[in-house]
C-alpha cells in the first residue's frame, strides 16, 4: 500500500486542539520555568514548587496563568504549523513509504524552522507577562536585603513621612505589543528570533525522529512508515510523545535559557542585559557558571512531556479528520 496522503486541514485542526489542551494543563509549570531561568542575583525562588507556592500566595491561583491568553491564542497556529510541516516534509522525503534517518532529521529541521514565524512573537509576549510577578516579588526581597545591610547609626529624630510609591501597573499583551510596535516596529516582536530558531530547530531534529522510532517499536516494519505509525496503540503514542519530548526538552535547555534572557525586556536589580547570543552565553558562563544553562530543565521536561504526549494522542486519534467529517 502507498503512504496515506496528508490532509492538511485535518493536521492543522489536530495540532491546534492538541496545543490548546496541552498548554492549559502545563502552563503553571512553564511560568515557573521562565521565572527560574531569569533569576540572576536575588534568588526569589528556590525551585519549581517554591515558585508556584509563592505565586499562588502573592498573585492568587490565576497568577499561575499570567500570559496564558497569549499562549492559548497563538499556540494553535504554532503547533499546527509544526506538526503539519513535519508531516508534509516526511512524506516529501520518503521513498517507497520508508524514510531514512537523515530524512527524519531534515523533516524535523524544516518543521522547527517553519514554526518560528509564530513562536517568536508568542514567546516574546508570554515571557514579559510571566516574569512581571517575579520582578514585583523581587522588590520586597531587595528592600529587606538593603535594610539588613550595616550602615550608619539610625537618627533619634523621626524622619518625615514619605508617600508610598504606587504599585507598578501590570502589563498586558496589548500594551506590550503596542509599545514594541511604536518603539521598535515589527522587529520588536521578533527580538530573539535567532535564539528561538537555535532552540526550536535542534528540538525538532531530536524530537520527531525519536518519536517516530519509539512509536514503531515492537511492530512489524514491513510496509510504509505511515502504516506502522497508524498501527500504534493509544498508550504507545502517548508514551513515545512524552519520552521524546522530555529528551529533546532537556537537551536544548541551555539554548532556551539564552532565548529567555534575550527576550526579557524588564530586568531586576543588578541583572545583566545582553547584546546578543554570544554576549549572553559569555556573561552567563562567567558570572553564573555552567550550571546556569540548566536552569528550569526539570520544568521544561515536565512541560514538554505531557504537551507532546497529548499532541501525539490527538494527532493519531484523528480529531481533525472527525471534525471535518462532521462539519465538512
Amino acid at each position: 500500500m502507498g503512504e496515506k496522503k496528508v490532509s492538511l486541514p485535518a493536521k492543522l485542526i489536530n495540532g491546534g486542539v492538541a496545543g490548546l489542551v496541552g498548554v492549559t494543563c502545563v502552563f503553571p509549570i512553564d511560568l515557573a520555568k521562565t521565572r527560574l531561568q531569569n533569576q540572576q542575583g536575588i534568588q526569589v525562588y528556590k525551585g519549581m514548587f517554591d515558585c508556584l507556592a509563592k505565586t499562588v500566595r502573592s498573585e492568587g491561583y490565576f497568577g499561575c496563568y499570567r500570559g496564558a491568553a497569549v499562549n492559548l491564542t497563538l499556540v494553535t497556529p504554532e503547533k499546527a504549523i509544526k506538526l503539519a510541516a513535519n508531516d508534509v516534509f516526511r512524506q516529501k522525503l520518503s521513498k517507497d513509504g520508508h524514510l531514512p534517518l537523515w530524512g527524519e532529521v531534515l523533516a524535523g529541521c524544516g518543521a522547527g524552522t517553519c514554526q518560528v514565524v509564530v513562536t517568536t512573537p508568542m514567546e516574546m509576549l508570554k515571557i514579559q507577562l510571566q516574569d512581571a510577578g517575579r520582578l514585583a516579588a523581587q522588590r520586597p526581597v531587595s528592600a529587606a536585603a538593603q535594610a539588613a545591610a550595616p550602615g550608619p547609626a539610625p537618627s533619634l529624630v523621626a524622619p518625615p513621612p514619605q508617600a508610598q510609591p504606587a504599585p507598578p501597573q501590570r502589563p498586558s499583551a496589548t500594551s506590550i505589543t503596542a509599545q514594541l510596535l511604536k518603539t521598535r516596529g515589527l522587529a520588536g516582536l521578533y527580538r530573539g528570533a535567532g535564539a528561538t530558531l537555535m532552540r526550536d530547530v535542534p528540538f525538532s531534529m531530536i524530537y520527531f525522529p525519536l518519536f517516530a522510532n519509539l512509536n514503531a517499536l515492537g511492530r512489524d516494519s514491513a510496509g510504509s512508515q505511515a502504516e506502522t505509525q497508524a498501527r500504534a496503540p493509544f498508550w504507545q503514542s502517548f508514551a513515545a510523545g512524552c519520552s521524546a519530548g522530555s529528551v529533546a526538552a532537556v537537551a536544548v535547555t541551555p539554548l532556551d535559557v539564552i532565548k529567555t534572557r534575550l527576550q526579557t525586556l524588564q530586568k531586576g536589580e543588578g541583572e545583566d542585559t545582553y547584546r546578543g547570543i554570544v554576549d549572553c552565553t559569555r556573561r552567563i558562563l562567567e558570572r553564573e557558571g555552567p550550571s546556569a544553562f540548566l536552569k528550569g530543565a526539570t520544568c521544561r521536561a515536565l512541560v514538554i512531556a505531557p504537551l507532546f504526549g497529548i499532541a501525539q494522542v490527538v494527532y493519531f486519534l484523528g480529531v481533525g479528520e472527525t471534525a471535518l467529517g462532521i462539519f465538512g
